[in-house]
Protein backbone atom coordinates (compact mmCIF):
# COMPACT_ATOMS: atom_id res chain seq x y z
CA UNK A 1 0.00 0.00 0.00
CA UNK A 2 1.42 3.46 -0.94
CA UNK A 3 2.43 6.19 1.95
CA UNK A 4 -0.67 8.72 2.72
CA UNK A 5 1.00 12.15 2.12
CA UNK A 6 0.29 16.05 2.28
CA UNK A 7 -1.96 15.30 5.09
CA UNK A 8 -3.00 16.67 8.79
CA UNK A 9 -3.61 14.35 11.51
CA UNK A 10 -5.17 15.50 14.53
CA UNK A 11 -3.61 13.97 17.90
CA UNK A 12 -6.31 12.95 19.41
CA UNK A 13 -7.38 9.15 18.92
CA UNK A 14 -11.18 8.46 17.95
CA UNK A 15 -11.98 5.48 20.54
CA UNK A 16 -14.65 3.50 20.69
CA UNK A 17 -15.80 0.14 22.76
CA UNK A 18 -13.61 0.98 25.75
CA UNK A 19 -10.17 0.97 23.71
CA UNK A 20 -11.01 -2.02 21.15
CA UNK A 21 -11.17 0.01 18.24
CA UNK A 22 -9.22 2.91 17.69
CA UNK A 23 -8.43 5.11 14.95
CA UNK A 24 -6.71 8.58 13.62
CA UNK A 25 -8.44 11.17 11.78
CA UNK A 26 -6.81 12.24 8.16
CA UNK A 27 -7.92 15.35 6.79
CA UNK A 28 -6.80 16.68 3.76
CA UNK A 29 -6.43 20.05 1.94
CA UNK A 30 -9.53 19.68 -0.18
CA UNK A 31 -11.65 18.96 3.17
CA UNK A 32 -12.37 15.22 2.29
CA UNK A 33 -11.58 12.98 5.61
CA UNK A 34 -10.33 9.42 5.81
CA UNK A 35 -9.71 7.44 9.13
CA UNK A 36 -6.71 4.61 10.09
CA UNK A 37 -7.80 2.67 12.70
CA UNK A 38 -7.13 -0.74 14.43
CA UNK A 39 -9.82 -3.22 15.58
CA UNK A 40 -9.52 -5.26 18.65
CA UNK A 41 -10.96 -8.91 18.34
CA UNK A 42 -14.43 -8.68 19.19
CA UNK A 43 -18.22 -7.82 17.38
CA UNK A 44 -19.13 -4.02 17.04
CA UNK A 45 -21.87 -2.18 15.33
CA UNK A 46 -21.09 1.21 13.86
CA UNK A 47 -23.93 4.25 12.21
CA UNK A 48 -23.11 5.87 9.54
CA UNK A 49 -23.74 9.52 8.37
CA UNK A 50 -22.17 9.63 5.27
CA UNK A 51 -21.16 6.79 2.85
CA UNK A 52 -18.25 4.85 3.96
CA UNK A 53 -15.60 2.44 2.19
CA UNK A 54 -13.76 0.46 4.57
CA UNK A 55 -10.35 -1.06 3.19
CA UNK A 56 -9.23 -3.96 4.79
CA UNK A 57 -4.82 -2.93 5.37
CA UNK A 58 -3.63 -6.01 7.58
CA UNK A 59 -5.34 -8.46 9.15
CA UNK A 60 -9.11 -9.16 8.67
CA UNK A 61 -12.70 -9.06 9.64
CA UNK A 62 -16.34 -9.97 8.77
CA UNK A 63 -18.76 -7.60 8.09
CA UNK A 64 -22.45 -7.46 7.71
CA UNK A 65 -24.12 -4.41 6.70
CA UNK A 66 -27.96 -3.14 7.53
CA UNK A 67 -30.71 -4.41 5.76
CA UNK A 68 -28.54 -7.72 4.47
CA UNK A 69 -28.23 -11.11 6.54
CA UNK A 70 -25.32 -12.23 5.09
CA UNK A 71 -22.03 -11.77 6.97
CA UNK A 72 -19.07 -11.98 4.70
CA UNK A 73 -15.41 -12.30 5.08
CA UNK A 74 -12.87 -9.66 4.12
CA UNK A 75 -8.72 -9.54 4.27
CA UNK A 76 -6.26 -7.47 3.13
CA UNK A 77 -6.83 -5.06 0.51
CA UNK A 78 -10.23 -6.24 0.14
CA UNK A 79 -13.15 -3.34 1.11
CA UNK A 80 -16.30 -3.11 1.74
CA UNK A 81 -18.97 0.02 1.31
CA UNK A 82 -21.27 1.18 3.67
CA UNK A 83 -24.20 3.54 2.35
CA UNK A 84 -24.63 7.04 4.15
CA UNK A 85 -27.58 7.02 7.31
CA UNK A 86 -27.20 3.35 7.64
CA UNK A 87 -24.99 1.00 9.86
CA UNK A 88 -22.76 -2.12 10.05
CA UNK A 89 -21.88 -4.30 12.01
CA UNK A 90 -17.86 -5.77 11.83
CA UNK A 91 -16.11 -8.54 13.42
CA UNK A 92 -12.53 -9.66 14.22
CA UNK A 93 -12.34 -13.11 15.54
CA UNK A 94 -8.23 -12.91 16.20
CA UNK A 95 -5.50 -10.76 15.94
CA UNK A 96 -5.95 -7.04 14.75
CA UNK A 97 -8.00 -6.00 12.07
CA UNK A 98 -6.46 -2.79 10.24
CA UNK A 99 -8.20 -0.77 8.17
CA UNK A 100 -8.58 2.70 5.92
CA UNK A 101 -12.23 4.18 6.13
CA UNK A 102 -12.67 6.65 3.18
CA UNK A 103 -15.80 9.17 3.47
CA UNK A 104 -17.63 10.03 0.50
Amino acid sequence: MNPIENVIVPLKANIYFDGKVVSHSLLFKDGSKKTLGLIYPGSYTFNTTSAEVMQITAGGCRAKIAGSNEWKNYKETEAFQVPANSSFEIAVENGICEYLCSFE
